[in-house]
């Protein structure tokens, strides 16, 4: 039979095509960021705008005295790298010293910047958990953390959320044993954490690339005793913490200068001229770091111990960020930096001080062959601000504004080159700006964020963070609140004490915004432009523990055993999440959990979440081989027509669809969970 007496057939084919395109349109359009946003965020908090920036204030001048000769002669700063302490003045220093004076970002002449919201987690559905497979937002790990000389385990048991609308972090002192990885003695053995504590991660699930992130969050604790270390902060997609294999020759590399250093220390290096998994050859990668804050309670006051030279003292917070590679030579630690010797463009505000406890970290790796060529210097850009009381067990909110380097600039600025900053605030106070200007000058190649970056939250206890010095006859080697002098006498005085029955560090709601008007400012883990997807499923086993089948678990859409006759029509897992939430039916015989829309998990307890736009691999027709027939002008403005009515009716169906496959999707006929 010809192909004229075909026409059904052609017909068909067609349509099939013309409803394939509308599905990918459907798809791939650029809907509002609605998959991250929780409903109970009231709609006050829907947009945000800048912080103001109040720069700290100069050291006051004083008339000329007998003593001022004296007092020149001791603050006179050396040109070398410091090896001794300079003297410099500690009532106001804020600005790091540099061969150029600190610029502060003058007042914006255009229209106030609007920050639109298209993540948010209020936390208000109480039992809710974040085991892995459980949550489209957020994974609590079940691993212990070898980083960071850590005493504690991390457990996913130790997250959850409570029933006045907070997540919260549970730590503890109780006994976790461990199969570790002793690299002394190069072999596995069996230890004994007795620390038990929760992270939770957005990796892989939810990363956003510029843009702000704030949060309103209640310190574990107490304020003057030390060994707590909780922490909000960002790490770019390709490092998993704690997965310390997915960091080696990434953490915290933000470069794309190809140099003797990054061909070699840098894994993704701007010498790459190859595009393996889907990399763009010339673009050096890697996971920087944004520190929102790292706390540190404690009663050592400014100007005394270890911050004789700092005008904050204990508990304060650490804002940072971190990023390779660094400098060479660096100031020394406790010593302020020399003219030259440390980055410009850098502006604190009211309570902070330069931290220079910390400048950064020498990274080395037992695997590397070529120690001198494959070692490098990471640096930490920080400022600590003081805090109180008050922070400790109420709520406050932190905040971090990340804007993005841009090389070709933009019609408002007549395409200049931008570098981009980071802002950091504290209940809208001012704590800290670093410019990528000053980055740049430093020579080093390195640069502002454009990483995909993911959130964590987490409290930590480690014997290198807010520990006392380890007083005589103690040998603090363990640590263990309930074990004799041995383990215990390095503790802060009352340290055990907090710890029962847990330390609780409470978060109220966790958001981020952007800039619609900025292109560069994305939602997603894998963008066109910075893309990890390949790369990180080719290397998964660098990302998951012995024993995983991948990384992350699929969500599990419903599936959890449940109550036909529930005791309460409230929210619990038994219920199904309540009626609001799901029902709990008969499925094989078995009484298990169907949730409604809107909601996931086994039990139905968790909200729904996902991208609306999926970046990497965006098929065309032309990908699949479907070129369409010609047409004249008429048929052509009519075709455009139907395909944007079809796009309308269409839409809810392949949107629920694509939900569905960013989520995991599983129907409640596999195996149930108890």
């Amino acid at each position: 039979m010809s192909r004229h007496n075909r026409p059904s057939s052609q017909h068909n084919r067609f349509v099939a095509s013309v409803l394939l395109a509308i599905a990918l349109l459907v798809i791939h359009l650029p809907f509002s960021h609605a998959g991250w946003i929780d409903e109970d965020t009231p709609e006050e908090a829907r947009t945000t705008t800048p912080g103001e920036i109040v720069p700290n204030l100069p050291p006051p001048k004083h008339r000329r005295g007998d003593d001022d000769d004296d007092d020149k002669k001791k603050r006179k700063r050396r040109r070398e790298p410091t090896q001794s302490p300079t003297d410099w003045p500690t009532y106001y220093p804020t600005s790091v010293p540099s061969s150029s004076p600190t610029s502060v970002t003058p007042e914006p002449t255009q229209p106030e910047r609007v920050y639109d919201l298209v993540f948010s987690d209020e936390f208000n559905a109480p039992h809710r958990t974040f085991e892995d497979g459980k949550d489209p937002r957020w994974t609590a790990l079940e691993k212990n953390d070898y980083t960071n000389n850590a005493q504690h385990y991390y457990t996913e048991k130790n997250a959850y959320t409570d029933t006045e609308g907070n997540l919260v972090i549970k730590t503890e002192a109780a006994d976790t044993e461990v199969v570790g990885f002793n690299d002394v003695k190069r072999k596995k053995e069996k230890i004994k954490k007795h620390f038990k504590s929760a992270m939770l991660q957005s990796w892989n699930k939810f990363c956003f690339t510029g843009g702000v992130m704030e949060a309103e969050m209640a310190l574990p604790g107490k304020h003057n005793i030390g060994g707590l270390w909780p922490a909000f902060w960002l790490l770019g997609n390709f490092a998993r913490h704690t997965y310390v294999g997915s960091s080696e020759h990434i953490w915290p590399w933000s470069s794309s200068a190809c140099s003797d250093k990054s061909r070699t220390a840098q894994l993704i290096s701007a010498c790459n001229r190859v595009e393996h998994y889907g990399l763009h050859k010339g673009v050096g990668r890697g996971a920087p770091e944004i520190d929102v804050f790292e706390v540190q309670p404690g009663n050592i006051k400014a100007g005394k111990g270890e911050f004789r030279e700092m005008p904050v003292g204990q508990p304060f917070l650490s804002s940072s960020y971190q990023v390779a590679p660094g400098r060479v030579p660096r100031p020394g630690a406790g010593w302020w930096p020399a003219p030259g010797q440390w980055y410009s463009n850098l502006t604190g505000g009211m309570n902070t001080s330069l931290n220079i406890a910390f400048y950064g970290s020498y990274n080395h790796f037992l695997d590397d062959t070529d120690p001198a060529s494959q070692d490098y210097w990471s640096d930490a850009i920080s400022y600590n601000r003081q805090l109180n009381e008050s922070h400790f067990g109420k709520m406050h909110r932190y905040r971090v504004e990340w804007d993005l380097p841009d090389k070709k600039g933009n019609k408002e600025n007549n395409y200049t080159e931008t570098f981009g900053y980071i802002r950091w605030f504290l209940d809208d106070e001012f704590i800290l700006e670093i410019k990528g200007e000053g980055l740049k000058a430093a020579g080093t190649g390195g640069e502002i964020s454009s990483e995909p970056m993911y959130m964590l939250l987490n409290t930590a206890i480690s014997s290198q963070w807010g520990f006392p010095k380890c007083p005589a006859a103690c040998p603090c080697s363990a640590y263990d609140c309930h074990g004799g002098f041995q383990e215990t006498c390095g503790f802060a005085g009352g340290f055990c004490d907090t710890l029962n029955p847990g330390a609780e560090y409470k978060i109220n709601w966790v958001r981020v915004y952007q800039d619609k008007n900025d292109p560069k400012q994305k939602v997603g883990c894998s963008t066109t432009e910075r893309p990890t997807k390949t790369f990180i499923e080719a290397h998964e086993e660098k990302y998951m523990r012995a024993g995983d089948v991948h990384p992350l678990k699929p969500i599990r859409k419903g599936g959890g055993t449940c109550s036909l006759t529930p005791p309460t029509d409230e929210i619990y897992p038994e219920s199904c999440g309540g009626s609001s939430h799901g029902v709990c039916s008969l499925k094989n015989k078995l009484p298990l959990c169907e949730c409604h829309e809107k909601w996931t998990g086994p039990h139905c307890m968790n909200p729904e979440g996902y991208d609306d736009i999926i970046w990497e691999h965006r098929e065309t027709l032309g990908d699949l081989g479907f070129w369409g027939p010609s047409f004249g002008q008429g048929m052509g403005i009519g075709l455009v027509v139907c395909v944007l009515l079809g796009i309308l009716l269409a839409a809810p169906v392949v949107l629920k669809m694509g939900r569905r496959r960013m989520e995991g999707y599983r129907s409640v006929e596999y195996e149930p969970e108890v």
